[in-house]
C-alpha cells in the first residue's frame, strides 16, 4: 500500500499568492520532493540518448525542452526561465547570454529586409546602435519618437511596413515613462509587434496585462543581485511569438552559461525583499533630494516631476531604485564631476541593479535626435543600493557641498 505521509498535500494554485511566496517556490520541484532546495549545475554539451528513437524524439522537440545537446537548454536553465516567465506574467522565457541579446534576438526575429522600425528616442544606448548599425545594414529604417507620445501621435509615425513598435518604460537616464497600454493598441491594430525594456519595471509593470507581445530584461541587473554575472532574457505570452524567439535564439547560436543561470535562479530567491527594500531607500533619497535648493528636478517614475508620472501611478504596482537627478544651470560639468568624485559611498559605474550604490553623470553620454531630453541642467543617474539611507544622504549632502565649493572658488571661468 502507498505511503500516505509521502503523499504530497493538495496545493492551491500558486499564481493566487503573493509573489514573495511564487518568488520561493518557482522553478523548483516542490516542498515534498527529496533532494537539496536547489536544483544542480548541470555543464555540457553532449547528450547521451540511449537509442535514435530517443535521439530523433528528441529532436523533434527543439523548441521546447528537450535534452539533446548543450545549447538547447539543461535542467539549471529551464527553471531559471519558469521563474522569469512568471514574475513577468508571461508564458515562456528564453535565456540569453546577456541583456544586449535580450533585444537584439527578438529584433531580428521580428524584423527583416525592407521593415521600419519605431523606437523611443530615450532608447537603451546600445540598442540605438543596434539599429543605427546593424538593422540599417538590412534595409531596415529606424524612426526615433518622443518617448511621451501619445496615440495619436503614434499613428501619424506607422508606415505600411511598420513591424515593430519598441518601447522603453521608463526611459534610459531620463525615466520618461510611456503610455504602454494606449501605445501598443495603435501598434497592434496596425498589425506590428509590440516590445518593450522591462528591466526597470521587472515585477511592478506587467507588460502582457498592458497589450506587449514581447518583453526583454537584463538578468545582469537586479534578478542577479549580485554585480557579478551578465545574463538576459527574452518573455513572451504566446505560442508564435515564443516560436519566433526561440528558433531565432537557436539560428544566432545563443548560449547562456549554466553557471551564471545558477546564480541567477539563487538571485530571484531573495529579489523581492531587495526590491522592497532599495524601492523604499530610493525614495527616501529621492525626495531628500527633490528639496534641496541644488536641484532643479528629480527624475524618478513615482514622483509628480517625472514625465509620465500619471502612466507610472496606473500601470506600475512599484518602482526600482534607480532614478535620475537634474541640478540647476549654474552647477557646470565640472562642478557636477567634482561632486560625483567626492562620494565616497556610490560608485562611478553603469550598471546597477546590484546591492551597492551607484552614481553616473549622463549628460554627455545621451543620443537624442527627435528633440527630446533636455532638462536644462546637467544629469546624473543613481542607483540606490541597500546601504542605510541616512549613510547615503549624508554622503550626497557632503558631495554637494563639494559642488557649491566649486561654483564658489569660481573654478568654471
Amino acid at each position: 500500500m502507498p505511503n500516505d505521509a509521502a503523499t504530497p498535500p493538495s496545493r492551491p494554485d500558486r499564481l493566487h499568492h503573493d509573489w514573495h511566496t511564487r518568488l520561493s517556490h518557482a522553478g523548483r520541484a516542490g516542498t515534498h520532493a527529496h533532494g537539496f532546495v536547489n536544483p544542480a549545475v548541470h555543464r555540457g554539451s553532449t547528450v547521451l540518448c540511449p537509442d535514435i528513437a530517443t535521439r530523433q524524439a528528441g529532436g523533434a522537440k527543439r523548441l521546447q525542452q528537450a535534452l539533446v545537446y548543450g545549447t538547447l537548454g539543461t535542467p539549471t536553465h529551464w527553471p531559471l526561465e519558469d521563474v522569469i516567465a512568471e514574475i513577468e506574467g508571461g508564458t515562456r522565457c528564453q535565456v540569453v547570454s546577456t541583456g544586449v541579446a535580450a533585444f537584439t534576438v527578438p529584433l531580428l526575429a521580428f524584423l527583416a529586409t525592407g521593415d521600419h522600425l519605431l523606437m523611443p528616442d530615450s532608447v537603451y544606448g546600445p540598442a540605438r546602435q543596434f539599429a543605427d548599425h546593424f538593422l540599417t545594414r538590412m534595409n531596415v529604417a529606424t524612426t526615433y519618437y518622443d518617448p511621451m507620445l501619445d496615440a495619436a501621435g503614434l499613428r501619424a509615425l506607422l508606415r505600411p511596413n511598420t513591424k515593430v513598435l519598441y518601447l522603453e518604460s521608463p526611459g534610459s537616464h531620463t525615466f520618461e515613462v510611456q503610455d504602454v497600454p494606449a501605445l501598443a493598441a495603435v501598434a497592434r491594430a496596425h498589425g506590428a509587434k509590440v516590445m518593450i525594456d522591462n528591466t526597470w519595471g521587472l515585477h511592478f509593470f506587467q507588460p502582457f496585462a498592458h497589450g506587449v507581445d514581447v518583453s526583454i530584461q537584463a538578468l545582469t541587473k537586479y534578478a542577479a543581485g549580485h554585480s557579478d554575472l551578465v545574463l538576459g532574457a527574452v518573455v513572451t505570452n504566446g505560442d508564435a511569438e515564443w516560436e519566433r524567439v526561440r528558433s531565432t535564439t537557436l539560428l544566432l547560436g545563443q548560449h547562456a552559461s549554466p553557471d551564471d543561470c545558477w546564480l541567477a535562479l539563487r538571485g530571484t530567491r531573495t529579489l523581492a525583499v531587495r526590491l522592497d527594500r532599495q524601492m523604499q531607500s530610493g525614495l527616501t533619497v529621492a525626495r531628500w533630494l527633490a528639496a534641496r535648493p541644488e536641484v532643479k528636478q528629480v527624475l524618478h517614475p513615482a514622483l509628480p516631476s517625472c514625465p509620465g508620472h500619471e502612466f507610472w501611478r496606473r500601470d506600475f504596482s512599484g518602482a526600482c531604485s534607480l532614478f535620475g537627478v537634474v541640478f540647476r544651470p549654474e552647477f557646470s560639468r565640472p562642478a557636477v564631476h567634482a561632486m560625483v568624485e567626492s562620494l565616497a559611498l556610490f560608485g562611478i559605474g553603469a550598471s546597477w541593479g546590484g546591492f551597492e550604490s551607484l552614481v553616473l553623470p549622463t549628460n554627455g553620454f545621451i543620443t537624442r535626435t527627435a528633440g527630446t531630453g533636455d532638462f536644462g541642467g546637467e544629469t546624473v543617474r543613481l542607483h540606490i543600493g541597500l546601504e542605510e539611507p541616512a549613510d547615503l544622504i549624508a554622503d550626497l549632502e557632503r558631495g554637494l557641498g563639494v559642488m557649491r565649493a566649486y561654483v564658489a572658488r569660481g573654478e568654471d571661468a
